[in-house]
């Protein structure tokens, strides 16, 4: 294996240590830190260290690639169900944008508080998202008892309902929190 192929934080396996993962690269050696509990210098292409892991080569793109990677990490961010923070705008009141919410404390020698409605209301929606990620894993687990299902399901419901009062900020009634627990 050449030096140029192995990076800080890859699983490497050599024939007589086994598996490890490498800690430090210099110009002639690596620095792995074996499974039995042994850091050791190996020159990899001498020890005929090889690599643990899957590796993968990209050739002949017929796109630049960084919009290769941004389109995969697009693609990643939407099937795990990360909100892009457009996505999020979008769904906002168009009557909110660039507004700010004012916190007022009631003893006057404190400050306010001042916080950007785009920001607050990214964090409702990923509320949001992740009460419905929640309620997805909780109706599809296997290890809970329809008991335990229907328990936590009256927690996400109620979660669900205080939310409610954050409608207002969202454009599209589809999008609103309600208190049935379906968003």
């Amino acid at each position: 294996m050449n030096i140029t192929a192995i990076h800080v934080g890859m699983r490497v396996r050599h024939p007589n240590y086994g598996p490890g993962t490498v800690k430090a690269v210099d110009e002639q050696a690596a620095t792995v830190q074996f499974d039995d509990g042994i850091r050791r210098q190996v020159s990899p292409e001498a020890s005929g260290l090889q690599p643990a892991e899957a590796q993968v080569a990209v050739g002949g793109l017929e796109i630049p690639l960084a919009q290769f990677i941004e389109q995969t990490v697009r693609a990643v961010a939407d099937r795990i169900g990360l909100e892009q923070p457009d996505a999020v705008r979008d769904e906002l009141a168009g009557r909110w944008g660039g507004g700010r919410m004012v916190l007022h404390p009631t003893d006057p020698t404190l400050a306010t508080k001042e916080v950007p409605l785009d920001t607050f209301f990214h964090k409702i929606v990923m509320m949001r998202n992740n009460l419905r990620t929640l309620e997805q894993r909780v109706n599809s687990s296997e290890r809970l008892s329809e008991a335990e299902k229907f328990d936590l399901q009256g927690y996400i419901t109620r979660c669900y309902g205080s939310m409610t009062t954050f409608n207002v900020l969202f454009r599209s009634k589809e999008d609103q929190f309600n208190s049935k627990g379906e968003s």
